[in-house]
């Protein structure tokens, strides 16, 4: 069981009740705009996603996506590990167009980070981010990604300007 709490935040893994909160929260236009295959029009379309990687907790078959709390269990978004097909993983997240600009999002991949890695038994992060991305692109510097390619290449599917990065412990 996934469970890492900080200052501000909780850490934890999906519950089916978390569906409509995560339906809410993937509608904001910075979603729409840098992770549109992250935006769920229903709440059903939520459930499905949420049921799905409740599912990989159990069998390791996908990503790991972990719901990020405030200490009153509202729910404000995600950090997940995300498998490559060559055995190297990213590090993701997404906090809620209501809940920016307060250091959530590098208050979670700080926490999670020293947690997740072990448990996959990496010594390296990856970190992949439109270019144009400057809020993505401040929480992976701030939390200690080194920036190592920035240029065209691939973003879902699609040949993109992007900035890669990589974290090491």
């Amino acid at each position: 069981m996934m469970r890492i709490e900080t200052k501000r935040l909780i850490i934890t893994q999906f519950t089916m009740d978390m569906a409509q909160a995560v339906h809410l929260q993937s509608l904001d236009e910075d979603n729409r705009r840098f992770v549109p295959d992250e935006v769920f029009e229903t709440v059903e379309d939520a459930a499905d996603t949420v049921g799905f990687l409740m599912g990989v907790y159990e069998n390791g078959d996908g990503p790991l996506v972990y719901p990020v709390l405030l200490k009153d269990g509202t729910y404000i978004g995600y950090v997940q590990a995300v498998p490559f097909d060559d055995g190297t993983w990213e590090v993701g997240y997404h906090i809620g167009a209501n809940y920016t600009k307060k250091g959530y999002a590098t208050e979670a991949v700080k926490a999670f980070l020293p947690v997740i890695m072990p448990k996959l038994g990496l010594s390296r992060m990856t970190g992949i981010c439109l270019a144009d991305n400057m809020a993505s692109r401040k929480v992976m510097e701030r939390c200690g990604f080194i920036k190592d390619f920035e240029g065209v290449g691939p973003y879902q599917g699609d040949e993109r300007p992007i900035c890669r990065y990589f974290f090491h412990i």
